[in-house]
């Protein structure tokens, strides 16, 4: 029977990078360099609230990281390293080593190395919670509250996608496997924006990562601000596996749906080819959504110009009752 210090040692240590201290002490070690300031962020994930318990768990794995990879790119962070906290009901070993690739793979990618954490044994479901470490130039971070009047408002990649699989697996939505199937990636398997966030340093004025529907977080660089917003319906980059579908879905699914991953941001209308030239060295589409006003709270017009009075909502952990 495997310890707690046997699991670690199999599927979570690996050789840290050079001046990294890693897993196998009481702390781990990281440098920063000269000028530059640490970034940090922790995202919990709960069975049962944010997956599925028969997720496969190597994208588990890769999810866990990607959502908190995601944070550090609306920051307009490099990632340094990352700790990771898991609360476990049993020991399955297939099941660990199968997250554990999802994770390091991830983590190889962006240079984002596991370099601490802790296992502890569940009493009911499995939790899991990493802490990320970034680094950004001083002064140079990506935030909520640089917004400015008459910046464009930008969004990276598709939307609607992650909402509507989420649904299908809920049983909220019929059973449709082709359309399960098209969307399904995009819930399970996120690619945070990490390069985007980097190129976009003075360049954006603000930027937030889409975790809880665009309008509710495209608010939080609003209120943050103290700007208001114009939007347009019919510039929505609306995921291509959604064609079909009843036009309140998409709409609930593109403006109200989480678990999106990708960037929310600002920047002024002279920027625009840089904006592009960023997305284009990133490797990711940019669409340019609507513009912020100096009129306080959000405006999002239809195809014919008109004002929508019902807006979607977004994910709140604690709805108002």
């Amino acid at each position: 029977m495997a310890s707690e210090f046997d699991l670690i040692a199999r599927y979570f240590t690996r050789a840290a990078p050079a001046g990294l201290l890693g897993v196998g002490d009481d702390c781990a070690l990281f440098p920063v360099p000269a000028g530059e300031q640490v970034a940090t962020s922790t995202d919990l994930l709960l069975e049962g609230r944010h997956f599925f318990p028969d997720v496969d768990p190597k994208a588990l794995g890769h999810k866990a990281l990607a959502v908190n990879l995601s944070d550090l790119a609306a920051m307009g962070a490099r990632p340094i390293g990352c700790v990771l906290g898991l609360a476990l009901p049993r020991l399955d070993e297939a099941w660990l080593a199968a997250f554990a690739e999802g994770f390091h793979a991830l983590a190889q990618v962006h240079g984002c190395p596991l370099i601490g954490g802790d296992t502890t044994r569940s009493v009911h479901d499995l939790a899991i919670s990493v802490t990320v470490f970034g680094a950004v130039p001083a002064g140079a971070a990506l935030r909520r509250d640089g917004a400015r009047v008459d910046d464009d408002i930008w969004v990276s990649g598709e939307l609607g996608a992650a909402d509507v699989a989420y649904r299908l697996l809920d049983g909220q939505y019929p059973a449709d496997a082709a359309r399960l199937a098209a969307t399904r990636g995009a819930l399970e398997w996120p690619e945070p924006q990490v390069a985007l966030g980097v190129a976009l340093r003075g360049i954006a004025h603000a930027a937030i990562d889409i975790s809880d529907g665009l309008l509710q977080d495209l608010g939080h660089i609003l209120a943050a601000s103290r700007v208001g917003a114009l939007l347009h319906e019919d510039r929505m980059p609306v995921a291509a596996a959604l064609a079909g579908m009843p036009a309140d879905v998409v709409r609930q699914a593109v403006l109200g749906g989480g678990d999106v991953y990708q960037l929310c941001f600002t920047a002024p209308p002279a920027r625009r080819d840089a904006v592009r030239a960023a997305a284009q060295a990133a490797g990711v589409r940019v669409t340019q959504v609507g513009n912020i006003v100096a009129e306080p709270g959000l405006v999002l017009r239809d195809a014919a110009g008109q004002p929508l009075t019902r807006l979607p909502a977004g994910f709140d952990h604690f709805p108002s009752v």
